[in-house]
């Protein structure tokens, strides 16, 4: 199938993954099979020093419908997710993570809202997480929302499909994977949010603790605000 012919990417981060990927490649495969849409799926390697990449070739090489881009060093899950979009060709990209805690099959839910938002952002109800990690989303998720008001229960949940003209709009830097729902309704674009199903981390590790998954987020709140205090918006009534 042609690049023209796609209609949605599909873009999963990953750094150091290797045990997930083979998982994670038969969950995409049922999901491209089920899709009402053609679907192209897109790793970014950021950076991996497993064996993550060979892996990731042969996926591309033995199945239609998969790429990939390998950067050239570790630059965290914003440039990833940023990388992904820059290459992104259709009128949809979405956006996963490698892990399987959230399924690609949940996408499916989302089709039904993408005519009339620009963002549709999954909610992970009963996370299978570890105390760590729900209390560190816990209390980054209270303080981002009292302190910007944006309306979003669980901006970190890595299930989204957004509009690629919107999409590419988005102003990123370092931790801004954290607030795109927040970005999106920056540019006056509308969310839909949908609970989806959360499962335990198939393989592998986490690669943060509650230090970092708290400190990050904290000073990212602040230069969220800063961000829209100074964002430029506006509409042309007339030219001549």
């Amino acid at each position: 199938m042609s690049m023209q012919h796609y209609q949605l990417t599909v873009i999963v981060p990953l750094y150091n993954e290797e045990e997930s990927l083979p998982q994670l490649k038969t969950e995409l495969d049922k999901f491209k099979e089920a899709s009402q849409i053609a679907v192209e799926v897109l790793f970014v390697n950021d950076g991996s020093s497993d064996g993550s990449q060979p892996l990731v070739e042969q996926f591309c090489k033995e199945s239609e419908g998969y790429s990939y881009l390998k950067l050239k060093q570790n630059k965290g899950l914003s440039t990833a997710i940023k990388a992904g979009i820059d290459a992104c060709e259709t009128n949809l990209v979405g956006y996963i993570d490698a892990d399987i805690q959230t399924h690609p099959m949940e996408f499916l839910k989302f089709y039904d809202f993408l005519d009339d938002f620009e963002l549709i952002n999954g909610i992970r109800a009963k996370r299978k997480d570890t105390v760590v990690k729900k209390l560190s989303s816990k209390i980054a998720n209270a303080f981002r929302r009292a302190m910007i008001n944006d309306g979003i229960e669980d901006t970190g949940c890595p299930l989204k499909i957004i509009k690629t003209e919107v999409a590419k709009r988005i102003p990123f830097f370092d931790g801004m994977h954290r607030f795109i729902p927040a970005l999106v309704q920056l540019q006056g674009g509308s969310v839909k949010q949908i609970p989806v199903k959360h499962y335990p981390r198939y393989a592998g590790t986490a690669k943060y603790h509650l230090w970092n998954r708290i400190k990050k987020p904290f000073f990212d709140t602040f230069a969220f605000r800063w961000m829209k205090s100074r964002y430029i918006r506006y509409e042309i009534d007339q030219k001549g």
